[in-house]
């Protein structure tokens, strides 16, 4: 095919230039990989190198990262040098820099130093992830997420989009993946309804899980005792709570630990191995809101969860673990302005004492608030703000914005200090550990192609199984095509040739066949999904060899 010969180029020129600024990984020999293999991939999403040195402080000993820390990672997008959460995991899922916005599909705009043109024809191309490789090798899959399971990260290991807030088709490939275990929030985009992200196309997820034979669990005592092998855990409509809030907020949510453990305990039983794909969410909405409690909470409760990793890595003995921030995020430093002249005197204890303090995130503490504030110093309080001064008392009082006012009022008290609000540009920690582990300073995309050669797979040879231009595809077979945009929820890609006419839906993995000379009328189901782009859909192989 001469769109595979192009792609291969197009690949083999990203390489190329890559390699300018990667630290080359060793390959992976035969003799060093006994079968099966595991892959653990875990991203505390929009923590930083100081966010985790002020963790550790906090925790008073080392980390269970610590133990592994390898090198560093790379983080710019295709047209920035600093990335949004989408693009960030299409790199890490893909093997492919994207743009903003963009989950699982090239970028259309590329402007980044040492990067590659790509045909203007590929433009929001979808291109295999990881998780997919690992399915296609018949490995067990799992998500993990204390988001929405349907936000960026999570979406880019396991879905492929224009944009990242189209919840409700990454909601819906996520459940026609059949990946064996997903655990995280997001219950809202699973069924119609009226909340912000309720299913707009009418279908019922949940059903559909049902019938896929899932365990639907919806508390931690739930999951515990599941017995399955393919579970479904949606904990929230939304989000989950933060670590440090969960007792006092929502007990019936798993940690994220526990989570992991359940995966990987399900998930190993499969002979062929498995992929495990594990996001801490909320440490990027501390760190946007500089909620300095926030961000220690969730980083603490990651860790615990790569503690979970790397324990079954080491006795398992073939399991390769990566752990890794997609981005920084507000710039958080141990020290500000009032340090300038003094920072050389100042014990740690100045910086963690006022943080200790603190039993509840500003989510948290803000979620106690009566509505007339009459409990104001109480919840002060709650978020280590206790002895308010008249003038701090005031600023609250008056505060239009009550949580800025707070989480800066704690981070001044504890000398922390922030440069943003929003996402950031550094150079992160990479840890990893077990067979192939990465080491020196690499890529971002550098991640999915050594996962993807530990688990037996080229990225570039799935993208060409998994996702061929529908139209041209079956234009070579004689149909007529077209895509049928009547049902705009519901785009379906309709091919005809005499008396057969094939549809293939979106977002699922199935096509019907019709022919009217023999009444007859076939729904076929694979291990692939249909994507469509807005401007083309894209099918497998699988589906295209199905249709003589």
């Amino acid at each position: 095919m001469k769109y595979a010969k192009k792609w291969t180029s197009l690949f083999l020129a990203s390489a190329v230039t890559l390699s300018a600024v990667s630290i080359p990984q060793q390959e992976v020999h035969a003799a060093e990989v006994k079968k099966p293999t595991n892959v653990i991939m875990l991203v505390m999403d929009g923590s930083s190198n100081n966010a985790v040195t002020l963790s550790r402080w906090y925790k008073g000993e080392s980390l269970a990262m610590d133990e592994i820390l390898s090198g560093a990672m790379r983080t710019y997008s295709a047209e920035s040098a600093i990335t949004d959460s989408a693009p960030a995991a299409t790199a890490l899922a893909t093997g492919h820099k994207s743009n903003d916005k963009y989950i699982g599909v090239l970028p259309s705009v590329i402007n980044s130093p040492g990067l590659a043109q790509i045909a203007k024809e590929d433009a929001f191309r979808p291109v295999a992830n990881v998780l997919e490789g690992a399915k296609q090798q018949g490995k067990a899959t799992g998500l993990i997420s204390t988001s929405e399971i349907q936000h960026a990260t999570p979406a880019g290991f396991s879905a492929h989009v224009n944009n990242r807030s189209q919840y409700g088709d990454i909601a819906e490939q996520q459940v026609y993946q059949n990946i064996d275990v997903v655990l995280g929030g997001g219950l809202e985009s699973l069924s119609p309804g009226t909340s912000k992200n309720a299913r707009q196309d009418g279908e019922d997820l949940i059903k559909v899980l049902n019938e896929k034979n899932y365990d639907l669990v919806k508390t931690r005592d739930e999951l515990f005792n599941s017995q399955s092998s393919k579970i479904w855990g949606s904990f929230a409509p939304s989000a989950l709570a933060y670590d440090l809030d969960r007792a006092k907020t929502r007990a019936s949510e798993p940690t994220l630990a526990e989570m992991t453990n359940k995966a990987i305990n399900t998930l190993k039983k499969d002979e062929d191995g498995f992929f495990l794909f594990v996001e801490g969410s909320k440490v990027d909405w501390a760190a946007h809101a500089n909620d300095t409690i926030g961000i220690i909470s969730d980083i603490l409760s990651f860790d615990a969860a790569v503690k979970e990793a790397v324990d079954f890595a080491k006795e398992d003995g073939n399991t390769l673990v990566i752990a890794v921030t997609d981005h920084g995020n507000s710039g958080i430093t141990m020290g500000n302005a009032n340090t300038t002249s003094t920072y050389s005197s100042i014990p740690v204890s100045a910086y963690i004492d006022p943080l200790k303090k603190a039993t509840m995130t500003i989510e948290g503490a803000l979620s106690q608030l009566k509505e007339n504030r009459s409990n104001l110093v109480e919840v002060a309080a709650l978020y280590g703000l206790d002895s308010l001064t008249e003038d701090e008392l005031k600023t609250l009082q008056s505060a239009k914005n009550l949580g800025n006012e707070m989480v800066k009022m704690l981070a001044n008290r504890a000398n922390i200090g922030y440069t943003t609000g929003g996402h950031t540009g550094e150079d992160v920690f990479l840890y990893s550990f077990g067979p192939s582990k990465l080491t020196g300073l690499v890529e971002n995309t550098d991640l999915a192609h050594t996962m993807a050669r530990f688990m037996g797979f080229d990225l570039n040879t799935l993208t060409n199984d998994l996702y061929v231009p529908a139209t041209k595809a079956f234009t070579e077979k004689g149909f007529t095509t077209k895509i049928d945009l009547s049902d705009k929820e519901n785009p379906t890609f309709i091919a005809q040739k005499a008396d057969i006419t094939v549809k293939i839906p979106v977002n699922k993995n199935t096509m019907t066949y019709e022919q009217t000379s023999s009444n007859t009328v076939k729904t076929h189901t694979f291990d692939t999904i249909n994507v469509y782009n807005g401007s083309e859909f894209y099918v497998s192989k699988k589906v295209i060899n199905e249709v003589k």
